[in-house]
């Protein structure tokens, strides 16, 4: 088969993932072979064909992608542009800083919020944060929490007039899955800009001051500015899948790499903030092995690097309490596949306190269940 035709055949195959559009792709390059000849191209007829196939694909895909407006127009009224002149003063113009984002109208507990990012609204007064909404109010928040931690920040608004988002379930994503991007690039309030899930699980990020300790970050390739961060990452169900808050680039502007916190952790967070004013982390009591290799995963009979390896116990803590053993491999927390050490770190702070989890653990080449009672961190960090 010529080397065009199977570029094609390809092409038209894998139409799964961006089918109308790799198909139209191929049969332009089809139609621009030297297999149709050049001259056969210049006749009114065949023009005329190709004309009318052009309209009946440009018809289908403006029915399946009109999904993408709809979108668009139903999360509208939940993005907020937020402007917050902050007490601290610029090195370089002896001015107080001024911050721009964005944020997203949340329902919680029949009240209505804001959520955002930490670091947009970090050192500013209530009176000093400006909330403008899609329909060009522009409030001041009641009451402000945030935690350093995660980066993540809730704001109370009065109630009058506000529609608050659809928060859909971070955890069903899947690396491939298209996602919209809405928030305030350069102060281009309610831009809208489409991409994927690039990848999950970004934990070792670099950011700011490395105040950001708890990290699950997920990667897209929807363009994410300055001023997008706080603002939502929606599924095209419409749903917030996550709070977008940071960008990996030399220029400081967009190269395709933006990270977003999944809105799982994003509420688990806001409603501790709310209801206790601080979130109170859980915890396990393990000090684990950053040395943990697939050599050493090997020898100890597991097929693959996997889990998070203990390499010591915290006395009196709720490992020692449920027997965990220095050696042992932590494979699932609560039900979710630990990937790394990290991994296992975010899982037990968003565990609520006091819960009784199951643990399944890698010890004496096979599988263990067992149950832990997880404690308060503050406990033990005095």
């Amino acid at each position: 088969m010529d080397t065009a035709l199977s570029r094609l055949y390809l092409l038209l195959k894998s139409s799964a993932v961006r089918g109308k559009f790799l198909a139209l792709v191929a049969i332009s390059a089809a139609c621009c072979s030297p297999l149709l000849g050049q001259e056969s191209f210049q006749t009114p007829e065949v023009r005329d064909k190709l004309y009318a196939e052009l309209e009946r694909e440009n018809e289908a895909l403006t029915r399946q992608f009109g999904l993408l407006k709809k979108v668009v127009r139903l999360v509208t009224p939940n993005v907020v542009h937020i402007e917050a002149r902050k007490n601290t003063i610029s090195s370089t113009t002896r001015r107080p800083l001024e911050e721009a984002g964005s944020g997203v109208v949340a329902q919680i507990n029949d009240r209505f919020y804001v959520l955002t990012n930490r670091h947009v609204i970090k050192d500013a007064s209530l009176t000093s944060i400006r909330i403008k909404m899609s329909d060009g109010r522009v409030i001041n928040p009641s009451q402000v929490w945030s935690d350093r931690g995660t980066d993540i920040a809730v704001m109370s608004v009065p109630k009058t007039g506000l529609v608050p988002a659809r928060i859909g379930n971070s955890s069903k994503l899947e690396i491939g899955d298209f996602v919209i991007a809405v928030g305030s690039p350069f102060g281009l309030s309610h831009s809208v800009t489409f991409g994927i899930i690039s990848a999950k699980g970004r934990r070792d990020l670099k950011l700011g001051d490395d105040e950001v300790r708890f990290q699950d970050f997920m990667q897209t390739d929807a363009a994410i500015n300055p001023g997008n961060s706080g603002g939502p990452l929606l599924n095209l169900k419409g749903q917030v899948v996550g709070l977008n808050t940071a960008i990996a680039s030399n220029s400081g502007g967009n190269e395709g790499i933006g990270f977003t916190i999944p809105i799982n952790m994003v509420m688990v967070v806001a409603k501790q903030l709310i209801e206790r004013g601080v979130v109170v982390r859980a915890f396990l009591g393990v000090h684990l092995d950053s040395k943990f290799s697939a050599t050493t995963a090997g020898e100890l009979g597991l097929p693959r690097l996997m889990g998070a390896k203990v390499s010591a116990i915290t006395p009196s803590s709720p490992a020692e309490t449920a027997k965990l053993q220095i050696g042992d491999i932590i494979l699932t927390f609560n039900s979710v596949r630990v990937d790394d050490d990290n991994h296992l770190v975010n899982l037990v702070s968003l565990t609520p306190v006091d819960r009784e989890v199951p643990v399944v653990i890698w010890r004496g080449g096979r599988q263990q269940t067992i149950q832990v009672r997880v404690g308060t961190r503050s406990q033990f960090n005095k």
